[in-house]
């Protein structure tokens, strides 16, 4: 059994000097740290593609740089491990379901609350079972995990179905529409009815396109604001963050805005504010109006979900009416409605 063991940055790669600053620790410091990394029955190689970063500073290009990096060593290993920071786990992780479509390997991303080296740290409890986690194989030798996941105090999540819920409790991140793949106790429990398998040819597509714009329906928008964002920022996709099960106010503007959007070949998306649930159109007459506009629906896909996938498929030229078949296909497991 042979792991990659990638480190980007994040709180888990943070060690505390004497006078209280936090700065990036090295490979060799982290197992020094967490000592029980090298009593695992497995061979783990470390990588790290730049400089530890602030999740914050994450960006598409890095996504894609992962992806590249995690195509090319493909065949190398048998799982991959992502250390990454919580701010912006779920975004890097969402786009890297996409961009490793059919990737066919384990590959987990985790990170922790605390530095590594505080005494009451979650990083070590989360690296190990996430080790552990990549490690897991069925009776025929096949991994058990086949997809990209975050794992996060004692839950597997699928990655482009969680959000970080929490600034502040070890249980950051949650997955209000899917079932966890997994649960780590005295035992690791995977639930194998709530895997993903491949569903076709692996072929890495480490692209995007970040034209992508979120128009968050709030009580008093103005026409002149919402025209601003959707319309005057070279987006292709729009995505209306509505109330409820997709409901948006009986503004005069909106259907005309949307109209003059779709002229432009602009694609507008639906995605509930609701973290549970979703949209479903047209539950209320408040979200018919959206419908017969020609507005999307995103189902209960997260936010995070909705973005990654918009640039990812525009990044491979799907404009428009492709685009829209291709947004309503459920591609990676980010979708049940």
């Amino acid at each position: 059994m042979k792991l990659l063991l990638i480190y980007t940055g994040g709180t888990i790669g943070m060690v505390q000097s004497e006078e209280g600053d936090l700065h990036p620790f090295d490979f060799d410091q982290l197992l020094k740290l967490v000592p029980e990394v090298a009593r695992l029955d497995a061979q783990i190689e470390t990588w790290q593609p730049w400089e530890p970063m602030d999740s914050s500073d994450m960006q598409p290009e890095h996504w894609a740089l992962l992806a590249k990096g995690m195509d090319a060593r493909r065949k190398d290993y048998d799982g991959f491990v992502v250390l990454h920071g919580t701010d912006t786990m779920a975004y890097t992780a969402s786009a890297l379901s996409f961009m490793l479509l059919n990737f066919g390997k384990p590959v987990v991303f985790t990170g922790s609350q605390l530095p590594v080296g505080v005494l009451r740290s979650d990083a070590r409890e989360n690296l190990i079972t996430a080790l552990e986690l990549a490690m897991a194989t069925d009776a025929a030798g096949a991994p058990m995990l086949q997809e990209v996941a975050i794992y996060f105090e004692y839950q597997l999540l699928r990655a482009n179905r969680a959000y970080k819920r929490s600034s502040q409790n070890f249980n950051a991140f949650e997955s209000p529409n899917y079932p966890p793949l997994a649960e780590a106790g005295v035992s690791l429990h995977i639930k194998q009815d709530t895997l993903w398998r491949p569903t076709g040819t692996y072929q890495v597509h480490p692209v995007w396109k970040a034209s992508v714009g979120v128009l968050i329906l709030v009580p008093g928008l103005s026409q002149k604001m919402a025209e601003a964002i959707c319309l005057n920022t070279g987006c292709d996709v729009v995505v209306l963050h509505t109330f409820g099960s997709g409901n948006a106010p009986n503004w005069e503007w909106l259907p005309e805005l949307i109209d003059a959007g779709q002229q432009r070949g602009i694609s507008f998306l639906n995605a509930s504010q609701c973290r549970l649930g979703g949209v479903r159109q047209p539950a209320y007459a408040a979200s018919r109006m959206l419908r017969h506009a020609g507005v999307l629906s995103a189902g209960d896909m997260t936010l995070e979900a909705v973005v990654t996938k918009s640039m990812w498929l525009l990044g491979q030229g799907k404009v428009g009416k492709a685009f829209e078949t291709a947004f309503a296909q459920n591609l990676a497991g980010e979708r049940s409605l």
